[in-house]
């Protein structure tokens, strides 16, 4: 197994340049998923970000097919079906997660017809699936460094209403915000987390650099500003750690980086100091006590 500075030292051997390219796009994935991630745990939307990773799908294929960028294609693709959920949603004959079911599930099957078409396309298939660390271009490290500047700088200008319809959809329709508006630039936002993450981590992981981060983050804080602080860096950590692990031994770096920051969960979820296990356990332990001294 490397020693982490023998992992740095790979890092600037200029004959693997995939890997600072690998573990820029995971940093970068990993604080993007962090913060968007907040509003979908607080949201209780982990479907909806699943279904989203389903949704970039076909704009993947096609853009494979067409040698095109992939993080573009997925980008559209996402937007586009995310643009038809909203809309189809305001038919309150059908629930939301309904309409998501039909138009993310069409979406992923039309994604394996188009990549079926191209020569050689179960490879092209399992790394869709599973992430490839090898065949990041350089040009989606730059789509992928603005659409995650343009994303964070959206989601700070409209932190409050998204906050706002998060706790109280109802409450906040009757204030006069655009709820519906809302709903679909928060859609895109998850969309455009999901992309960026793909190619590093995978389709079918993807939802746990969303959500993952985020809930670890929950467990450490009641803030919401320290939690959207806290769940990047977490995630950015965790996908450190994870790509030094699965370069040194050998195992796949989205199913790596995943463990990693489950494992960093379930630590934080046994000791976490108010919201740990341990920590309620304690909690109720000191709790006769404390009674008893203010009795006395």
């Amino acid at each position: 197994m490397l020693t982490f500075g023998e992992f740095l030292q790979d890092l600037a051997n200029p004959m693997l340049s995939f890997l600072p390219k690998a573990l820029l796009i995971a940093v970068m994935s990993s604080v993007i998923c962090g913060v968007i991630g907040c509003h979908v745990v607080l949201r209780g939307m982990a479907f909806i970000g699943d279904a989203v990773a389903h949704a970039v799908f076909p704009g993947l294929a096609v853009a494979f097919v067409l040698q095109g960028s992939l993080v573009l294609g997925g980008m559209v693709a996402g937007v586009v079906t995310a643009i038809l959920v909203a809309v189809f949603s305001q038919n309150r004959r059908l629930k939301e997660d309904s309409v998501i079911g039909i138009f993310f599930a069409a979406a992923f099957a039309l994604g394996i017809v188009v990549i079926s078409r191209s020569p050689g396309y179960s490879g092209s298939l399992q790394s869709f699936l599973f992430g490839s660390i090898t065949g990041i271009p350089d040009s989606d490290l730059y789509v992928v460094a603005i659409a995650g500047a343009v994303l964070l700088l959206l989601c700070f200008l409209l932190h409050s209403q998204l906050v706002a319809v998060s706790l109280d959809r109802e409450m906040a329709r009757a204030t006069g915000l655009p709820v519906f508006g809302l709903d679909l630039v928060l859609y895109v936002m998850v969309t455009v987390a999901v992309v960026v993450s793909v190619q590093t981590i995978g389709n079918i992981l993807v939802l746990a650099l969303l959500v993952t981060p985020a809930a670890t983050a929950r467990l450490l804080t009641d803030r919401l500003g320290v939690m959207m602080a806290l769940a990047p860096a977490i995630g950015a950590v965790c996908a450190v750690v994870g790509l030094y692990l699965s370069w040194s031994v050998d195992l796949p770096t989205g199913g790596t980086i995943v463990l990693t920051a489950t494992a960093v969960f379930l630590l934080v979820w046994l000791l976490a100091p108010r919201h740990g296990l341990l920590g309620r356990y304690l909690a109720r332990r000191a709790a006769p006590r404390e009674a008893l001294r203010r009795a006395a």
